[in-house]
């Protein structure tokens, strides 16, 4: 039986329409970070005080400063509270200045923002101060958790219904909670979109990426991976200039569900994975699909070539216990989990700190996207020159010693530790992109999206935990960045258990993935199959 791959080969590994795939595929990845602004880009303590208009009902011609004395205790060292008030009382505006106020309360009728950096926030939209000041981290739980949720849902089910579909259903999911976030009138409707968009979000990013290398030859896989970490690179330096621009989170949310709306025209059109077709016995709709690609890409397909390549075509029915039943991919599940676990938790824990690293919030966060780029397009290439192995492992050590660095600063070396930090978070998103194409390669096609699903769960556990690891900074600030920090060396020394998978044929069964070391050897004809095809047959569409 013939592989796979050699229908790429004939029909265009890296050909008109691949691009056009992996463009389609990864420009949802430019809005994926844009959809974070509205709990990252905040003033989490702004400048407030209790609306205290009921004193104008004694008095409407009261100044500003003579309403807030006679309404506002003050703090110990003479401030207004921001959070307490003076209990109203039904008295005259004379007896209030002669007796004064003593009894005090909680802010009952919200509270009036000034000095503000945005215009609104969900800070201010929905009071998310003094007593309600750690909702902005449960939003960012609520977030992660529902990423998480998603990774459970959309990984395994792209086995059953394929890799279309769970791209497709997470972009409308998307769309439509976007919206409802920017219309939100409440906490508690914002805080369940947020949830949904969490869980859409991650059915895409699992799926688009592992749709388009299914389709990609087995010189040109790595484009799909670090397209995609490229087009989220340009996302975050966009919406630090869109933020810059637009100072009013929910305008923020319209202009993004536009976005979205661009990719639901187009989405529609994209076509389903052959090879998973295949592996699931339906023949005829992979044939049509791949003469489809051959016409796009200006290919001829030799007769017989489609009938020697699946005629003896087994059904590979996967699974979360075909992996489980198998020592050898046990192995690789765990080792390239926990890496990506581990970059996912310093990553996390940086990009929500992005506003507390002394610098400007916008510059930050434009200098994070801008570090990437060169680093994703290096990628690329550093992947195909040196391999997936040792890429990740140089990757990893050299991210984890980075942010270790940062420890021996002070905490007032603004500069320095931007700098670190930005290194860092960039080899992080390196390793991820690595970690994306690397558990595809190590994993037969009956199982493929199984692992990536099970890898997402690790991953985004990672960003689950990070809100939580970044408390540990009220006690020493440096102690997020040594336990992430180490964890990311700890996996960088465990990816020397794994085998290398360059240039070698995504495996299409178990037996396969446990021979991976041989994969290259054992399918090394193929390259001879197809001469003889195009020298001996008639060619046709």
């Amino acid at each position: 039986m013939v592989a796979f791959e050699e229908i790429l080969r004939t029909i265009g590994e890296f050909g008109l329409f691949q691009k056009l795939l992996t463009f389609g595929l990864t420009f949802q990845y430019f809005l994926i970070p844009i959809f974070f602004c509205s709990f990252l880009f905040i003033e989490s303590d702004p400048e407030r005080h209790c609306n205290t208009d009921w004193i104008l009902r004694a008095d409407p011609n009261l100044t500003t400063d003579e309403q807030l004395n006679l309404t506002l205790p003050r703090e110990d060292d003479g401030t207004f509270s921001r959070c307490r008030m003076f209990v109203p009382v039904d008295w005259d505006i004379g007896a209030i200045r002669e007796y004064g106020l003593n009894e005090t309360t909680g802010c009952n009728n919200g509270w009036v923002y000034s000095k503000t950096l945005y215009d609104a926030t969900i800070v201010t939209d929905f009071d998310l101060v003094c007593d309600k000041s750690t909702m902005v981290e449960v939003v960012q739980t609520v977030f992660l958790f529902g990423a998480l949720v998603g990774s459970f849902i959309f990984g395994p089910i792209a086995e059953s219904y394929g890799r279309r579909r769970t791209v497709q259903l997470p972009v409308v999911l998307s769309l439509i909670f976007a919206i409802v976030a920017g219309v939100a009138p409440n906490f508690y409707i914002y805080i369940v979109s947020q949830f949904i968009v969490g869980v859409g979000l991650s059915g895409y990013r699992i799926n688009s990426v592992v749709l388009a290398t299914e389709w990609i030859g087995v010189t040109q896989r790595s484009f799909a991976p670090c397209l995609a970490q490229i087009s989220g690179a340009l996302g975050k330096c966009a919406m630090a200039g869109l933020v810059y621009a637009i100072r009013d989170w929910r305008i923020v949310q319209y202009v993004l569900a536009g976005g979205q709306a661009i990719v639901l025209l187009y989405i529609w059109w994209i076509p389903e994975s052959a090879r998973w077709l295949l592996g699931q016995g339906r023949i005829e709709e992979a044939h049509k699909f791949i003469h489809k690609v051959a016409t796009f890409n200006k290919k001829k397909i030799p007769e017989n070539l489609l009938e020697d390549v699946t005629g003896e075509q087994q059904v590979h029915r996967g699974g979360i216990k075909s992996i489980f039943t198998s020592k050898v991919l046990v192995k690789y599940l765990f080792i390239v989990s926990f890496a990506w676990f581990s970059v996912n938790l310093g990553g996390f824990c940086l990009s929500l700190n992005v506003g507390k690293f002394g610098l400007s919030i916008f510059l930050v966060q434009l200098l994070f996207g801008v570090s990437e780029i060169p680093a994703h397009l290096l990628c690329i290439w550093v992947l195909e020159l040196i391999g997936r192995k040792k890429s990740l492992i140089s990757i990893l050590l050299t991210g984890g010693f980075v942010c270790l660095l940062t420890v021996a600063f002070p905490q007032d070396s603004t500069v320095a530790i931007t700098v670190l930090v930005t290194t860092g978070r960039l080899f992080f998103n390196w390793a991820g992109s690595v970690c994306v194409l690397y558990i595809q390669e190590l994993f037969p096609t009956s199982v493929r999206q199984t692992a990536v699903g099970l890898g997402s769960i690790a991953f985004r556990v990672a960003g689950l935990l990070s809100p939580s690891l970044n408390m540990l900074a009220t006690y020493y600030w440096f102690l997020p960045i040594i336990v992430f920090s180490s964890l990311v060396v700890v996996s960088g020394v465990l990816v020397f258990l794994l085998p290398e998978t360059c240039n070698k044929e995504l495996p299409d069964s178990t037996a396969e993935s446990e021979g991976n070391r041989n994969l290259t050897t054992k399918k090394a004809g193929s390259d001879s199959n197809v001469d003889e095809h195009n020298s001996s047959k008639s060619t046709k569409l």
